[in-house]
């Protein structure tokens, strides 16, 4: 089995004033270009999640209430994986290029929780027209705009 070296590009920071990405000063210049992208592709790692226990586990009773019984941790978004690395897309509110701090509208991330990378979000390349779901999971908001107002609470089981 190969082994991987991954560093942080920077962490999450929530504050009061609200959501932001905080690069190391060493990536900043690679912010260059950004400026005109709504979304990003916010790749982190689960790191409230990493321990060899956590990554050993390969099913989940059942995490949302309309799906079957046992589940695949692939057919999951639990933070419990085999390589703890998480892919968030975002909405970009405000980007200091100079500081190299990214305010975002919102991230399933914790505070101080680490960034590996950036992509920008794309429609020719991330966006599925008519994507296929279990029927379990059909009913859910076919895109983040519509997920604000949906009720997450009732789809899970914890």
């Amino acid at each position: 089995m190969q082994n991987f070296q991954v560093k942080s590009i920077g962490k999450i920071d929530v504050r009061d004033d609200g959501m932001f990405i905080a690069l190391e000063p060493k990536y900043i210049p690679a912010l260059q270009a950004l400026d005109g992208f709504s979304h990003i592709n916010v790749i982190w790692w689960f790191s409230d999640f990493d321990n060899e226990d956590m990554r050993n586990i390969l099913e989940a009773p059942q995490p949302y209430k309309m799906a079957p019984p046992l589940m695949g941790i692939f057919a999951t978004r639990s933070p419990i994986r085999p390589n703890p690395i998480a892919l968030t897309t975002v909405q970009i509110i405000h980007t200091d290029f100079a500081k190299g701090i990214i305010q975002i509208a919102d991230i399933d991330a914790n505070d101080g929780t680490p960034v590996l990378d950036i992509k920008p979000y794309t429609p020719s390349l991330d966006r599925v027209e008519a994507p296929g779901l279990p029927e379990w999971c059909s009913h859910w908001p076919k895109s983040l705009d519509e997920s604000e107002d949906f009720d997450w609470k009732n789809e899970f089981n914890f």
